[in-house]
């Protein structure tokens, strides 16, 4: 099997010329996003460990170094990548595809980081540009990955393939030793099972982080010589559909983006439970029941106590009981005191979670719950079929997007530095260095 040649010369010969004005625009979305979302992931006792793992055990060498994501502290790219892939993941509020029932962004934007400033690339054009082709083949390399494989696996089993491409173009490398990293990216890139962390929620997560670092290790080990076996979510020609059209037609416009810092899954629900509780005036102190149906996965996600933010972040019943009780879903809604609110606790138990056929039928195409919420005067309140917002048929406005970034951002960062990277991300196309921005979102 080789790649087709028109892949790797979309990875490697796009040019911010090249790109419609709504691709990069959707691109700014997402980094903007992406940004707000690491600042909040930074606080998190995940982030802490993994940054700390970076500094101890992914230091830079002689050679090559970057800084961690609101850290400030330069370790390897590849320790950089993973740090920033899992510090993003940590928060559970990144965007995502429906299709590839995961996330590109999260392992993609530590990663062109890495390379940008391990490269000395100070070119804002180009780092968006490679942003935007990492997202396009991270989502086309994950809808093959879950159409040849019947194991659901974790997204940094598809984003490792997309890393390595964004790390072959920043390198520089040619055609054939592009081939080479994408085999070594898949070949290393973690296949972990993503219903096992689903059933026992972890800092494992998502895998992006893991991606990331593979991804950007077989970049450079291309680079040296080494080789690797075909990328068969690239180059089987049993998935040759899902890489037609690349450059024309863009999947990655297609993301959704989370409204709340939860699983997606759980999502549905907690926007049905919000609607319920708004528009007909819901004292918490009223509820007797709140009955939840939905699909297979969803209801997988049973933890209904958690004793910390990825429990949480990976629970059905805990994030509607907040949405309940507190009339929102934020960050600290799954940070923190919140998790041991009596309140919140007791209403989660009074969440049922039943699985609907239909909805089983429509996942993961569409992701649906229908909530009921029972008062204790036996008055019955039941929302219609509701996907969850964000989709894009439901989509986040660029307004909604920006309110979403400085939610997270500001109280990390400040308002006046997050206001700066908004404005910083809104000068890209206008060929205005990249280090300005960098700098921004790099130092603690």
């Amino acid at each position: 099997m080789e790649v087709d040649p028109s892949i790797t010369a979309f990875a490697l010969d796009t040019r911010f010329e090249d790109l419609p004005d709504e691709i990069t625009a959707h691109g700014r979305r997402c980094l903007l996003d992406l940004i707000g979302v690491a600042a909040a992931g930074s606080t998190t006792p995940l982030a802490s460990i993994i940054a700390a793992h970076a500094v101890e055990h992914f230091a830079a060498g002689a050679g090559a170094r970057a800084p961690m994501l609101f850290d400030g502290r330069e370790v390897s790219p590849a320790g950089a990548a993973l740090a920033g892939g899992m510090t993003i993941d940590s928060i559970d509020a990144h965007d995502g595809h429906r299709l590839t029932k995961g996330h590109a962004g999260c392992g993609l934007l530590p990663t062109v980081l890495a390379f940008a400033a391990a490269e000395g690339i100070d070119d804002a054009d180009e780092v968006l540009t490679a942003l935007i082709v990492g997202y396009e083949i991270a989502t086309r390399a994950g809808i093959s990955l879950h159409d040849t494989v019947a194991d659901y696996h974790t997204s940094g089993a598809w984003v490792a393939v997309a890393c390595a491409a964004v790390g072959s173009r920043l390198l520089g490398l040619d055609t054939s030793r592009t081939a080479e990293a994408l085999g070594i990216a898949e070949y290393h890139g973690p296949r972990s099972q993503m219903m096992r962390v689903i059933d026992h929620p972890t800092m494992l997560k998502d895998g992006s982080g893991w991606g990331a670092m593979a991804g950007v290790s077989a970049a450079y080990l291309a680079r040296d010589g080494f080789t690797g076996a075909p990328a068969v979510t690239v180059a089987d020609p049993g998935v040759a559909r899902w890489w037609e059209g690349l450059g024309g037609t863009w999947h990655f416009t297609q993301q959704y983006f989370k409204p709340y810092p939860v699983c997606r899954w759980a999502q549905p629900a907690v926007d049905a439970a919000l609607e319920l509780r708004s528009s007909h005036g819901i004292d918490p102190a009223d509820v007797a029941r709140v009955e939840v149906s939905s699909f297979h996965e969803a209801a997988r996600l049973a933890m209904r106590h958690p004793a910390n933010t990825e429990q949480a972040q990976y629970s059905l019943p805990f994030p509607v009981a907040a949405a309940v009780v507190r009339g929102r879903l934020g960050a600290t809604e799954v940070v923190g005191e919140a998790l041991a609110d009596p309140e919140i606790v007791a209403m989660a138990d009074l969440v049922v979670i039943t699985e609907n056929d239909d909805h089983n039928a429509r996942f993961p195409a569409e992701r649906l719950a229908r909530v009921t919420i029972e008062l204790t005067d036996g008055t019955r309140w039941e929302s219609a079929d509701t996907h969850a917002t964000g989709d894009p048929h439901t989509a986040l406005t660029d307004s909604q997007i920006r309110t979403k970034f400085h939610t997270l951002a500001d109280p990390v960062i400040g308002p006046d530095r997050a206001g700066e990277i908004e404005a910083a991300v809104d000068e890209f196309g206008s060929g205005r260095p990249f280090s300005g921005l960098a700098d921004l979102i790099c130092r603690s």
